[in-house]
């Protein structure tokens, strides 16, 4: 296993119950924010013992189809996260306060 694959690992079971964020966010927050499609490739090999509902597409979209989006959506829904049309709620995106904080975060906007 790499050193990108090892921190993406780490980044994504900082990700706190009822908040999603980004391939892109995972990535950048693992040290190489061009990157996400190694975090796609780290869920398919381990996302069997990760929070793998967790990270959504750019936008806060659920990039998988089918039975399988429909039970992110679930998973999400059910660790409390709400919402807006087909995408995560803004206030539910987990945003890393910078990279390898794991777990630090700001608030993308408050209201």
């Amino acid at each position: 296993m790499t050193e990108l694959q090892s921190a993406i690992l780490a980044v994504i079971r900082r990700i706190p119950r009822g908040k999603a964020a980004t391939y892109g966010e995972v990535a950048r927050a693992a040290g190489n924010a061009r990157a996400p499609r190694t975090v796609v490739a780290v869920l398919k090999k381990f996302g069997q013992s990760l929070p793998w509902h967790r990270v959504v597409s750019s936008g806060g979209r659920i990039g998988l189809s089918g039975h399988a989006g429909m039970e992110q959506r679930f998973l999400l829904e059910q660790d409390g996260v709400r919402f807006q049309g087909r995408a995560v709620h803004p206030e539910f995106l987990f945003v890393f306060k910078d990279k390898r904080s794991l777990g630090e975060t700001k608030s993308p906007s408050k209201r």
